[in-house]
C-alpha cells in the first residue's frame, strides 16, 4: 500500500526510467521516473524531489518519482497521474463543459492500435466497451497530455519530439470528421505559467498539426493544476491558461 509523501533532493536521471534521490536521512534510494520526456528545464542536482514509496513485492523499484522543484514552482512529473485526475474531476463535475456528459470510458480502444485516455457521452449506460460503439453513439474523445516544460510565465509542449503525441493529434482529428468531438487537455503539473503555447523549436511539426486541429475542430483545453504542500498536484481547483501560436 501506498504511504505518505516522502521528501529528498534529487541527484541524476539515468536510462530514462531510474533517478537517485537523497532522502532526508541521507539514504541515497533509486526511484522509477515515470515519464518519458526530457524533463528539460527540471534535472538540476540538488532540487527539492517528492517521492512515493510502496512495498509490493512484485516492484524492483519501491520509490516513484512524483516532482521536483525548480525556482519558481514544483512541477509534476508522474505522467500517469493527469489522466486519475481528469477522471476525478469529472467525476466531480469540476470542469464546465464536461457536465453535459454522465457516461465515462477510460482507456477507449478505437482501433487495434490505439487507446484515447477518456471517451464521455450523453445518458449512455454501456455494460461492455467496444469499438463498434463508434458507429452506433456520439462521444467526446478527450486525450490527456502532462505539461512540465516552461519558459518565464509560458507553459510548453512537448518537451521532445513526441511522433506518439502527433500520432494521436491526427486520431482526434480523424474522428471529428466521423462525427465526434474531440479534445486534447494539457494538464499543467506547475504553477508559474499564465499561458500556453506548442513548443516550436523542439518539435515544429506538432506545433503546426496542433493549430491545424484546432482549425479542423479539435477543442484544446490547458489548465494548471493546484498543488497541495507535501502531497502533490491536485485538479480539484485549477486555472484555465490561454492557448497561443506563434
Amino acid at each position: 500500500m501506498e504511504s505518505n509523501k516522502i521528501k529528498g533532493h534529487f541527484l541524476k536521471r539515468y536510462k530514462r526510467f531510474f533517478a537517485d534521490i537523497k532522502l532526508e536521512s541521507n539514504e541515497v534510494v533509486t526511484a522509477h521516473v515515470p515519464n518519458t520526456g526530457s524533463m528539460k528545464g527540471l534535472l538540476t542536482e540538488n532540487a527539492p524531489a517528492l517521492l512515493t514509496y510502496n512495498n509490493d513485492p512484485k516492484r524492483k523499484l519501491k520509490y516513484t518519482l512524483e516532482a521536483l522543484k525548480t525556482p519558481t514552482s514544483w512541477v509534476g512529473v508522474n505522467t500517469s497521474k493527469p489522466n486519475k485526475m481528469a477522471a476525478l474531476a469529472f467525476e466531480q463535475q469540476l470542469i464546465p463543459h464536461w457536465e453535459p456528459y454522465s457516461f465515462i470510458k477510460t482507456e477507449a480502444k478505437i482501433n487495434d492500435k490505439t487507446r484515447i485516455d477518456l471517451a464521455l457521452a450523453k445518458k449512455l449506460e454501456i455494460k461492455k466497451w467496444d469499438k463498434a460503439l463508434l458507429d452506433e453513439h456520439t462521444f467526446h474523445f478527450v486525450e490527456i497530455k502532462n505539461v512540465t516544460l516552461s519558459d518565464k510565465n509560458t507553459a510548453l509542449f512537448p518537451d521532445a519530439v513526441t511522433e506518439r503525441g502527433l500520432k494521436h493529434l491526427n486520431e482526434l482529428i480523424e474522428l471529428v470528421k466521423s462525427g465526434h468531438s474531440a479534445e486534447l487537455l494539457f494538464t499543467v503539473q506547475r504553477q508559474d505559467c499564465d499561458q500556453f503555447l506548442p513548443a516550436y523549436d523542439i518539435h515544429p511539426e506538432y506545433a503546426t498539426t496542433l493549430q491545424f486541429a484546432q482549425e479542423q475542430g479539435v477543442k484544446l483545453t490547458a489548465l494548471e493544476c493546484q498543488w497541495v504542500d507535501g502531497e502533490g498536484f491536485e485538479l480539484n481547483t485549477f486555472k484555465p491558461l490561454n492557448i497561443k501560436f506563434q
